[in-house]
């Protein structure tokens, strides 16, 4: 088995939807406001796919733009992180594979909700430290739109569409854009504080039993617990981040930009403060597109490549929290590349 092979970030390409939906538009259909999601959450806008869009249809978009980056149309590995896929069987990354001319590849879903796009690079990074392959396209993708109740303006107006992407190749640990580490982590009691309750086995086994009532067509879609969420979700991405600094032998303050899961402004200023990191080195892009769960990571990467906020030689900081409940952490040093 080969020694010291460690994932090395050589490509980085994202997509959003072309639709674009305001809070004012959001306004007119449910009880809320511009004010109220903008004070609360942060975000002004988020890109919604259009009816027939699927998420697989994203996740290319975004592979072909990371592959491009890479300067390379390869990949042994396809890891596509999703809450939403294209259907509860098959998984959707082998068809994304092969809409990208990767046939014959390996490829598997991840689904740890917000935490999947750091889930989906450790899982790489094995698979390249394990001698699996050379290359992995990682993929985060989603069309939330599909699963929001369009009456409760606590989810509909937080969560948007797309997907980021990035290329890793085996490599050495001290170039630029080496993985460093990673910390990731569960707790599956707290489950029911993110959720889809229906359309998964637990649901259809309980509608079988004699005398059961008609599911609920509201089942069908996310609901999430708030204040709990933010409650765990600053706790625990502080305390993974911290333990992610220890691997990477890293003071907090040494840090140039923390690149945490777009969810919640308050949440990412909450977090820079228990690491005692000043806000303004927080990654922040979710005014304009939204909480994009396993995507909201790499779209936020490429945003801040785009208007400078990361340049090579940078120390990047990601951490993200999800349903399951899940959390995970890693780090590089950002390399030379062009995204897409």
């Amino acid at each position: 088995m080969p020694h010291g092979r460690t994932a090395v970030l050589t490509g980085l390409g994202t997509f959003v939807p072309p639709r674009v939906v305001t809070n004012e538009e959001l306004s007119r259909t449910m009880d809320t406001s511009d004010e109220w999601i903008r004070t609360r959450t942060g975000i002004t806008q988020r890109h919604w796919a259009d009816p027939g869009t699927a998420t697989s249809d994203l996740a290319v978009e975004a592979g072909e733009r990371a592959l491009k980056s890479a300067g390379s149309g390869e990949a042994d590995l396809v890891v596509l992180a999703t809450t939403t896929p294209d259907h509860p069987c098959p998984a959707t990354a082998p068809e994304v594979a092969s809409r990208l001319g990767l046939r014959g590849v390996a490829a598997y879903d991840v689904a740890a909700v917000c935490s999947g796009f750091v889930y989906g690079l450790a899982s790489a990074a094995g698979a390249i430290a394990a001698g699996l392959a050379e290359r992995v396209l990682v993929i985060g993708a989603e069309t939330y739109s599909t699963i929001l109740d369009p009456e409760d303006r606590t989810t509909s107006v937080i969560f948007g569409d797309g997907a980021g992407a990035v290329v890793l190749r085996a490599g050495d640990a001290t170039e630029p854009g080496a993985l460093l580490g990673y910390d990731l982590g569960s707790d599956g009691s707290l489950k029911d504080l993110i959720i889809v309750p229906g359309g998964g086995s637990r649901q259809r086994s309980a509608a079988a039993a004699p005398g059961a009532p008609e599911p609920d067509r509201a089942d069908a879609y996310f609901t999430m617990q708030g204040k709990a969420v933010f409650r765990h979700a600053v706790t625990r991405m502080a305390a993974s981040s911290r333990a992610m600094l220890d691997r990477a032998g890293w003071a907090a303050d040494s840090v140039d930009r923390f690149v945490g899961h777009q969810a919640n402004v308050r949440i990412l200023h909450a977090v820079a403060d228990q690491l005692g990191m000043a806000r303004e080195r927080t990654v922040v892009n979710l005014d304009r597109v939204g909480n994009t769960s396993a995507a909201s990571i790499p779209l936020a990467l490429a945003d801040a490549v785009a208007d400078g906020q990361v340049t090579p030689g940078d120390r990047v900081l990601m951490s993200a929290f999800g349903g399951g409940v899940t959390w995970g952490s890693t780090a590089l040093v950002w390399p030379e590349i062009t995204a897409y």
